[in-house]
């Protein structure tokens, strides 16, 4: 009878859990074989054909715009991730431990998110008219007597691309950080201070280590959202800069399928590289 029994749970077990594998089959696993599997397919200027070659691979690793591109992209997420860690965390901080009113702290939180009701494409275009040589800011430095003339480098530059990285995907630091903070047992902040420290000690050794997994979730986040991004590299450089995503955007523009594929599977390689490579300082099912 218990045999039977354990059978039962099992399948329905399974059956509660096949929706879930059937559309992650249809939808994540089998789109990723593909994609492998035409990245070893090769290319003419007019046609694709089935084989099995390294040519793409070759001509990937060989080229030394390869190497600057994704050079570039791991700057782009570096300068991204310290940025929005240190914007998220300071934000998370001040919601969790300086406003006491559960009502306040979800009503300023809700606030945070007031710019995700909007397109990605419509909040990062909203920077152009800002940063442009006779936009508001280069207008506004003017008029204060900062500088004489218009400063170029604020749009259609690498300060302008981090800048909309980090206005598009500070939340995506915030949320995990501040759900982890707000799940600190306060009683050890006071045994902190009875115990003699002050602040920054309690800050460094009870708060931040207790903080591990919200800000290791945000930081895969916020990484793997940059390094696959291309629009907003298009956009804000004024197409003088690139990443590994505009680097397959162009070759699928270019209907070079096999060459995108190639370059999108190095590409999720590295990322997957680099997330082994966090989760190496945290185990986050254990400390979630």
């Amino acid at each position: 009878m218990y045999k039977f029994l354990a059978q039962r749970n099992n399948l329905i077990g399974w059956m509660l859990a096949s929706p879930l594998f059937i559309v992650l089959v249809l939808f994540l696993i089998l789109p990723i074989i593909m994609i492998v599997i035409v990245s070893f397919w090769g290319a003419t200027e007019f046609s694709i054909y089935p084989a099995f070659q390294w040519d793409n691979y070759e001509f990937l690793f060989s080229s030394s715009v390869t190497y600057s591109v994704f050079l570039k992209t791991f700057m782009y997420a570096f300068i991204t991730w310290v940025i929005t860690l240190i914007l998220g965390f300071t934000i998370a901080y001040y919601l969790a431990f300086h406003i006491k009113s559960l009502t306040w702290q979800i009503a300023l939180f809700l606030l945070c998110t007031i710019p995700f009701w909007t397109s990605n494409i419509i909040r990062m275009i909203s920077w152009i008219p800002f940063l442009g040589r006779n936009g508001i800011a280069n207008e506004t430095l003017i008029g204060l007597g900062l500088i004489s003339e218009p400063v170029e480098w604020l749009l259609f530059s690498d300060f302008a691309v981090i800048l909309a990285f980090v206005h598009l995907y500070t939340l995506f630091m915030v949320v995990p950080i501040f759900n982890t903070m707000m799940r600190i047992d306060h009683s050890l902040l006071e045994a902190a201070r009875d115990a003699g420290a002050n602040g920054f000690q309690t800050l460094v050794n009870v708060i931040i280590p207790l903080c591990k997994p919200g800000i290791m979730i945000g930081s895969i986040f916020v990484v793997t959202l940059v390094m696959g991004d291309f629009i907003t590299v298009r956009f804000m450089s004024g197409s003088q800069s690139a990443n590994v995503g505009r680097l397959i955007s162009n070759d699928v523009g270019l209907l070079q399928y096999p060459s995108a594929s190639a370059t999108a599977v190095v590409l999720l390689l590295t990322v997957l590289i680099t997330i082994g490579i966090m989760l190496r300082f945290v185990n986050i099912r254990k400390e979630l």
